[in-house]
């Protein structure tokens, strides 16, 4: 997953006719006047809303949240976990595939969910106080500069000509970029007066187990209760996660939720009906074209009555076209009820406090069928129907 753009340029909006354009700009941005009011059923956050600034690692902010709600789910008191971190590591595991794969894989900033896991796993973790990532005088991650020079680092050595092997000095070297703008790790550290490496804090104070933790797929085209491919462009370590079926994500995570487990989530977040600055996302019981200048206007003013009925083969149709892109991850932390009874997950973001809700969204259950590319929780949050054939 990306960090997109959050607020798209109107100018690339304003073609075709004065309804055409009404509709692409209000549906895509929000209302002044949003009529949304939630009611709380279930609340399972404990920690604060971050922002990932300018960069990249949505995955790993809304990993570092899953694993802190982890911890408290688990009685223990929550850490404020280092979410660049585990981003510096997954950049130079990144950077060992790319070169093994002589260039052709995707080296961007995105990550995947599993990436948290699998960092935490051979890397450990450490607060926030000990790597703060912070280090070319800003308050906030900007990472434009770093990852241009990581990725024409690779670019250049991947594609040199006539030499039949590379030293041994480019990964130190690579590793060495990386310290210098986000900081080298420290061997070790204090916290609450006791000495720990990453690996040894991992283990004594966050406490999880790597291999409790499942990563979910809907796949229409694959089998299901299987472990399939994950087919996405972040997936620069070609894991595999469980197929279920789509209505699958909210028997899990209604479930889940039940009994006091969170969900990290990741979801394409480019449809006109996700609103940031309103903090909702729902589908629309009618598609956006075919929508009137008004009902187009008043998209976000109210809570939808109805939404449209999402099937496996639009789901799958949206997923191979495009429409359904691996954009953003987030975590589902609470259930909620809109004035109408109609539910929707809470969902903390990593975009700041500047929207309506605080930096939360609240989406409804027809949008995570539809626009969800993948969830991952506590096996012991999902039901043994659909556990039953997963294998590690």
């Amino acid at each position: 997953m990306k960090n997109i753009t959050l607020f798209v340029a109107l100018s690339s909006f304003f073609i075709g006719t004065a309804q055409d354009d009404l509709i692409k700009s209000v549906a895509g941005n929000h209302s002044a006047n949003a009529g949304f009011n939630f009611t709380t059923v279930i609340n399972l956050e404990r920690t604060e809303v971050k922002d990932q600034g300018s960069s990249g690692t949505c995955w790993s902010y809304a990993g570092a949240s899953f694993l802190e709600s982890e911890m408290s789910r688990m009685g223990k008191k929550p850490i404020d976990l280092a979410e660049i971190y585990t981003a510096r590591n997954t950049y130079i595991e990144k950077a060992k595939q790319y070169v093994r794969m002589h260039g052709y894989l995707d080296y961007g900033q995105g990550g995947e969910l599993h990436d948290v896991i699998n960092m935490y796993a051979k890397y450990g973790a450490v607060p926030q106080y000990v790597y703060t990532g912070l280090q070319y005088g800003t308050n906030r991650n900007d990472f434009g500069e770093l990852h241009a020079i990581l990725k024409g680092f690779l670019e250049g050595m991947v594609k040199r000509t006539g030499v039949k092997k590379l030293t041994p000095n480019w990964l130190p070297a690579f590793t060495a970029t990386i310290d210098a703008y986000l900081g080298a790790v420290p061997e070790s550290f204090i916290y609450e007066g006791k000495k720990y490496t990453p690996q040894t804090f991992a283990k004594e104070r966050v406490g999880i187990n790597p291999d409790d933790y499942i990563e979910m797929v809907a796949y229409n085209n694959q089998p299901l209760y299987q472990n399939v491919f994950m087919a996405v462009p972040d997936n620069w370590s070609y894991d595999h996660a469980y197929n279920v079926a789509m209505t699958d994500f909210t028997k899990t995570i209604d479930n889940a939720l039940k009994k006091g487990y969170t969900v990290a989530w990741a979801s394409d977040v480019s449809e006109r009906y996700f609103s940031w600055k309103n903090g909702v996302a729902f589908v629309p019981e009618k598609e956006i074209s075919e929508m009137t200048y008004d009902e187009a206007a008043r998209l976000f003013s109210n809570p939808p009555t109805a939404e449209m009925t999402i099937t496996p083969e639009m789901r799958q149709r949206d997923f191979d076209n495009y429409q359904t892109t691996d954009d953003h991850a987030m975590h589902i932390v609470g259930l909620a009820k809109d004035q109408n009874g109609r539910e929707y997950y809470m969902v903390k973001n990593s975009w700041g406090v500047s929207n309506d809700h605080k930096g939360y969204l609240y989406v409804t259950k027809a949008f995570v069928q539809f626009k969800t590319t993948a969830i991952m929780l506590h096996k012991g949050g999902v039901p043994a129907e659909i556990l039953k054939n997963w294998k590690k």
